[in-house]
């Protein structure tokens, strides 16, 4: 017969004194233990258990009333026993089972000292570490008798993804989660005092912490404090309850230098939009996806400036973007200039003595010096351009002007150090005040978003002498230090950086714990993530990194989720494949049928292995949905400007394969045009059982005409002989592995499957998702780098859409998102 009470509170008495081991429903005998991972703090239970400190550890004052009790904390009363499943709702548990209650106080005494619930304590830690930091947010008694406390934890820098490089980041910083576990009251050591400072300046000195962020094991995402009020510590959500009184829609006071910014401010633009950095930007695709993107959700992102030192890359962005002002030369020189930019604009414009921008832009009419020039001198008309570096090549670096001279046409132009300018002041006034007015620089503050993927090629596998013990010494790294830099010297209000996922790999993510915490150490909110080009319409399987940043101010940016059925090869750490970008496996979303090789390229024409034209006519219709819209003229199209230097009718540009040497090519039209076919399809290869190749020994082997083998050895050898990449045909069913820079068949799978060369120009360029109006330039291997280099165009475009979301506060704390559409027919533009 079941027991009749009077009262709830009759009720819970009755559970905490019923016998423990009788277990009914989803009560467990033993409670199970999930340890947390190395990147949460350990909880350690008090060693101290004897009578007397029951009196110096216990809770005082009256138990919360058993009704507000199981509103504020029902997943502590859902069972007569010590331990029950938890439920649904409780968020941020280490462990499967929660500890059952029988009541909740409000305070309790430490060594006569009063600390309550919501009050931020010290755990007692393993003996030689610091003691954990935790945020009291319940005090309970178990149906036992024991004195339980529930601490949602604090991290400090080196217990998050930062890790080792934890001095990046201040030594009183620490940042508040939504992981939580039980401990006994006996824990705690003392209270600590922790205060909200949600921009780490003006800190007072009565507190020994501050927090401004919290940390989530989800996409390893450091992001603003939820405001006191949205949570309060109860068992269905616990997250953070400091509380912040920093505006949304603050300004990034904190970006100015020197008092530029502004100054800067008095510029007016359009409301709507917002200016792009593109670092390491190579032929364009990450900016040319983000603005697409950003054009989808409703804001108007402008490539404003980019920056890459290969001189063909940047001729195809200049070409395909008028709009960008596009600048060749090493990102440390940028970074050197931007100093020196900002320095020249302080001290010719906007220091109390100098005339204002507008007036030394019209006093430029007034120059008109009629003095005689003494002999050997010549006159300076105008100045055309500014650099830092050494552009004549005569080992001597510094800051240098373009100059045209008086009387001399452009092809005597030259570059002139700034000392060697004397007399040319007013010309370098009047040069500075028209760049600062059309910007012609970013100043810290003008630019809204930089994106750029540094190169890291110190921690490629093809590089033998990678330094694992300290990689950002290896100077093949360094660019990753320089793009941090850039960041924190023009302060923008959002940061995307992509780059290989060797990044995270690499001696323990090194490189990649060094990125979060530059950026965490300069005030952003960061969030990780690990994305597949083919989840996003293309049919690549190509695996990325992307780190975003967003400045305390603003919304932190989503990661959009995939739109088609890809399923992903290995390659992804185990210790970060929480942040790979992906569906939950309990959801059921209605994706596309993933892409194939044909989907992609059927429809272009036939061409030889020694095609030279780089312009064609296509010769037929598309065959598939993404061959319509891939084919897109740009003013067709969604944000695309059509003053691009490049023809608007049906051409189709880059068709054209790298030309293989007259051995290759032989080699190459001996492989059989099907599904699998490879070096191992020539004559005289065998393989083992262990898929190991070798030479049949009862034929002769086959020469050449140039008496070279039809089977190289380094086919023979590559991976010790295991592997079938070498001269392997690719085919229409499939999805390619990733597009490479090196369009060469000794070690990879890039034939085509019907035509005897590899893949072209366009139909990689197809694969990464560039629009057949995009045109490249340079030589055959350079555009071929280009297009490998390149960030998957549509990925891209799912990261702008989702940028734009931020941009207008439409975006939410979870950390991915849905995009409403797919790729490429997001791209057409809508009749009006």
């Amino acid at each position: 017969m079941k027991k009749k009470y009077n009262s709830e509170e009759e009720e819970v008495q009755y559970n905490c004194e019923e016998d423990e081991g009788q277990f009914t429903g989803n009560m467990l005998e033993q409670p199970k233990r999930n340890c947390l991972n190395n990147l949460k703090p350990k909880s350690k239970k008090s060693k101290l258990n004897s009578e007397e400190e029951d009196d110096e550890c216990r809770f005082t004052g009256e138990p919360i009333p058993v009704v507000e009790a199981k509103q504020q904390w029902p997943h502590r009363y859902l069972s007569k026993g010590k331990w029950a499943i938890r439920p649904a709702y409780a968020k941020g548990w280490e462990s499967d089972e929660i500890m059952q209650a029988c009541r909740h106080y409000n305070e309790a005494l430490i060594d006569g000292v009063t600390v309550r619930l919501l009050d931020d304590v010290y755990i007692q830690a393993e003996e030689g570490t610091p003691d954990y930091i935790t945020k009291i947010v319940e005090l309970f008694e178990t149906v036992d008798k024991e004195q339980y406390i529930t601490a949602q934890w604090f991290y400090r820098a080196e217990d998050t993804v930062i890790k080792v490089h934890a001095e990046l980041i201040d030594n009183r910083r620490v940042f508040f989660s939504d992981v939580k576990n039980d401990n006994p009251l006996g824990c705690i050591v003392r209270k600590v005092n922790i205060a909200a400072n949600p921009s780490n300046v003006g800190v007072d000195k009565s507190h020994e912490l501050f927090c401004d962020l919290s940390y989530k094991l989800p996409y390893l995402t450091f992001a603003n404090l939820v405001p006191d009020g949205q949570n309060q510590g109860g068992g269905s959500d616990t997250s953070s309850t400091i509380s912040s009184d920093h505006s949304s829609d603050e300004a990034t006071a904190d970006v100015t230098s020197n008092g530029v910014a502004e100054t800067m401010q008095e510029v007016v633009e359009p409301k709507n939009e917002m200016r792009l950095l593109d670092l390491y930007s190579g032929c364009g695709a990450m900016s040319t996806g983000l603005c697409l993107g950003a054009s989808l959700s409703g804001i108007k992102l402008v490539n404003k400036w980019a920056v890459d030192m290969n001189q063909d890359a940047c001729e195809s962005l200049r070409k395909n973007h008028p709009e960008t002002e596009v600048r060749n030369e090493k990102a440390d020189d940028f970074l050197a200039l931007l100093k020196e930019w900002e320095r020249l604009c302080n001290d010719l414009l906007l220091s109390a003595a100098s005339p204002s921008p507008e007036v030394a832009c019209s006093e430029e009419e007034d120059i008109d010096d009629d003095s005689p020039l003494s002999p050997g001198e010549f006159e300076v008309e105008t100045l055309l351009d500014i650099c830092f570096g050494d552009p004549n090549y005569v080992r001597k670096r510094g800051l240098y002007f373009k100059v045209r001279w008086k009387g001399y046409g452009p092809e005597e132009d030259t570059w002139e150090p700034i000392d060697g300018l004397s007399g040319s002041e007013d010309r370098i006034k009047e040069f500075v005040a028209r760049g600062y007015k059309a910007k012609f620089l970013p100043l810290p503050g003008d630019a809204d978003f930089i994106c750029g993927g540094p190169p890291c090629q110190g921690v490629s596998g093809f590089n033998r002498f990678r330094d694992k013990m300290d990689p950002l010494k290896d100077s093949k790294n360094h660019q990753l230090v320089v793009f941090m830099d850039i960041v924190d010297f023009l302060r923008p209000k959002y940061v995307l950086m992509e780059n290989v996922v060797d990044l995270m790999k690499f001696a323990g993510g090194f490189l990649g714990r060094y990125a979060v915490g530059r950026l965490v150490g300069m005030n952003f909110q960061t969030r990780m993530g690990i994305m597949a080009a083919g989840s996003y319409g293309l049919p690549q399987f190509r695996l990325r990194v992307f780190l975003w940043g967003a400045h305390i101010s603003k919304k932190l940016p989503q990661y959009p989720l995939p739109t088609h059925e890809v399923v992903t090869r290995g390659g992804i750490p185990n210790e970060f494949e929480a942040v790979y970008v992906s569906h939950e496996k309990k959801s059921c979303p209605s994706l596309a049928k993933a892409l194939s090789l044909e989907d992609a390229i059927s429809d272009l024409p036939s061409v030889t292995n020694y095609e030279e034209q780089d312009e064609r006519p296509y010769e037929g219709s598309p065959v598939s949905e993404f061959q319509q819209y891939i084919r897109l003229k740009r003013e067709d199209m969604i944000s695309f400007n059509g003053s691009a230097e490049v023809a608007l009718d049906c051409a189709l540009y880059d068709h054209r394969p790298l030309q293989l040497n007259k051995d290759d090519y032989q080699r190459v039209c001996q492989i059989p045009k099907k599904k699998g076919a490879n070096f191992r399809n020539l004559p005289g290869v065998l393989v083992d059982s262990k898929n190991k190749v070798y030479l049949d020994p009862s034929m002769e082997r086959v020469f050449l005409p140039s008496k070279k083998p039809l089977v190289p050895d380094y086919a023979l050898k590559f991976v010790r002989g295991t592997s079938s990449k070498p001269f392997g045909r690719l085919w229409w069913d499939e999805t390619v592995s990733t597009v490479v820079t090196r369009a060469e068949p000794h070690n990879q799978t890039l034939l085509h499957p019907e035509q005897d060369r590899v893949l072209t120009i366009r139909e990689n360029a197809r694969l990464q998702g560039f629009l057949d109006c995009y045109k490249l330039y340079g030589s055959v291997k350079e555009r071929y780098i280009q297009v490998g280099n390149a960030v998957a165009i549509p990925v891209a475009t799912a990261l702008g859409y989702a940028f734009g979301l931020a941009c207008q506060g439409l975006a939410d704390d979870k950390p991915v998102t849905t995009l409403p559409f797919k790729f490429p027919s997001c791209l057409a533009r809508k009749e009006e």
